[in-house]
């Protein structure tokens, strides 16, 4: 068994619930789920289609301008930016484009247009979608490819926190929430990619491309 996000080999049990085991990687620390346990793609988008994300819903505005306001804090208009994992319901791309940025969106089921993959940002928003990849390594990889230098990723996603906050977490009950990123693993990260993090309140992640 290799880690998803770096390829390592050393790999400890963490957890085990009902429905699924955990393991973690000892050199990133991320926890994830084996291959195993994770749904096809067709029950994945199942999944997805229950999400009902309403952009005209104030209350789910809100929850995006966690990442939304210390982005537009950092990249000042216009900017081009990026929404990766846009979902059923695009809103962040529209309230970035409502403030006057340049705004593209990909969604692996829901805006597949792989042209926009091939351009250049100044910064790419992910919003609830690393504990989704099967191979948030490469994924990443890919997104800090598409910054120019000094650009902003900007990732929401809830971390570990230990393995008895973990035992009773609801954020691993999600079928497809299969990889669990902490501060240390986002640190490690961005240590090895070139990168600089900042955490915002418990679950916004900033890392800025330094070359």
């Amino acid at each position: 068994m290799h880690c998803p996000l770096c390829r390592h080999d050393s790999i400890v049990f963490y957890h085990q619930d009902a429905c699924r085991a955990y393991h973690q990687c000892n050199r990133c620390r991320l926890v994830f789920v084996p291959p195993q346990y994770r749904l096809s793609p067709e029950a994945e988008k199942a999944y997805y289609d229950l999400h009902r994300n309403d952009p005209s819903d104030a209350g789910y505005r809100n929850f995006l301008s966690r990442v939304f306001m210390p982005l537009c804090e950092r990249v000042p208009a216009p900017a081009k930016g990026l929404d990766f994992g846009s979902g059923p319901g695009p809103t962040l791309s529209l309230m970035f484009g409502e403030a006057g940025y340049d705004m593209a969106i990909y969604d692996h089921h829901y805006a597949t247009d792989t042209a926009v993959l091939r351009q250049r940002y100044d910064f790419i928003t992910a919003t609830e979608v690393v504990e989704h990849l099967f191979l948030p390594g490469e994924t990443l990889a890919t997104l800090l490819a598409l910054l120019r230098p000094g650009g902003w990723l900007g990732l929401m996603t809830k971390m570990v926190i230990d393995q008895a906050a973990f035992s009773n977490w609801h954020y691993k009950q999600d079928p497809t929430h299969v990889c669990f990123f902490s501060r240390e693993t986002f640190t490690w990260w961005a240590r090895q990619s070139g990168c600089e993090a900042t955490f915002v309140g418990n679950d916004v992640i900033l890392l800025q491309k330094l070359r």
